[in-house]
């Protein structure tokens, strides 16, 4: 294929490595005429399909990903893939550590890789959110647990725990945890190892006893943290910094979410009354 075929095949692909224990890459791509070959990876390949739809072979049967579903391939089993319409198709796609999902899971993920999931396929959307967004690992951390424990309830169905009142007091270490380290952060990892609980378990034992999830609790408690040091006369750069934000940027878009101005306008309206 020449280079100019190829660039008319691959209109669009952005793909980076996050800072979220787990994902091994993001990839986000718009193809028209591109078909891959067969091949395998060495990680589970979570992928939605936002425009178009695509036609693949999976352990020698053919599959699809009709609008709303959430694909699943597991590692080292070959596939292949090619848009269904001279459209093409635009997808987003992570790649998961082998480990993201027990291997005994292959076998069922196999047999149907392609999940109709309305709560999964938003899921799935949260988390490419949050990972497009440097400082929102936390967030995305949290959205993982619960697309894998999403995806382990399609490929071994079980029950689903009710939350236990014992919940309530595990809740609150995280929390005081939390408030203890709201500006240099933790990692839900390191969360779930100093407070001895899984992960998923976690963060719904916070969110069923405060209302709100974990990573929003952060964010909202770093905004709080913002407002204090803006109206002491402490500029947002430094702000941002002092705060637990990755950079100004990231100060800005959660500050706007939570308060309903920037930060500057915040800082500005405020001096003004005094």
């Amino acid at each position: 294929m020449s280079l100019g075929a190829e660039r008319r095949h691959i209109r669009d692909v952005t793909a980076w490595q996050p800072r979220v224990p787990g994902v091994v890459e993001v990839f986000h791509a718009h193809y028209t005429e591109y078909a891959y070959p067969m091949h395998v990876h060495d990680a589970w390949t979570l992928l939605v399909v936002d425009d178009g739809a695509v036609r693949y072979d999976l352990d020698r049967h053919e599959h699809g990903t009709p609008h709303g579903t959430v694909t699943l391939l597991p590692p080292h089993v070959p596939h292949n893939g090619e848009p269904v319409t001279e459209a093409g198709f635009r997808k987003r796609v992570l790649y998961l550590e082998p480990g993201a999902l027990d291997t005994s899971l292959i076998g069922a993920a196999v047999d149907e890789p392609d999940l109709r999931d309305p709560l999964l396929r938003r899921r799935v959307g949260q988390l490419h959110t949050a990972l497009a967004h440097p400082g929102d690992e936390l967030e995305a951390e949290s959205r993982l647990v619960l697309v894998r424990e999403r995806l382990r309830h399609h490929l071994r169905p079980r029950p689903v725990r009710q939350p236990h009142p014992d919940d309530r007091p595990l809740a609150r270490r995280l929390r005081e945890l939390l408030d203890e380290r709201t500006a240099q952060g933790v990692t839900l990892g390191e969360a779930a190892a100093l407070v001895h609980a899984h992960p998923a378990h976690l963060v719904r034992a916070f969110s069923t006893a405060f209302g709100i999830a974990p990573h929003q609790y952060l964010m909202s408690r770093r905004v709080e943290h913002a407002r204090r040091l803006l109206l002491a006369g402490q500029p947002p750069g430094e702000v941002a910094a002092l705060s637990g934000f990755y950079d100004q940027a990231h100060l800005t878009r959660h500050f706007k979410r939570w308060v309903g101005v920037p930060p500057g306008r915040y800082a500005r309206t405020s001096a003004s009354l005094t």
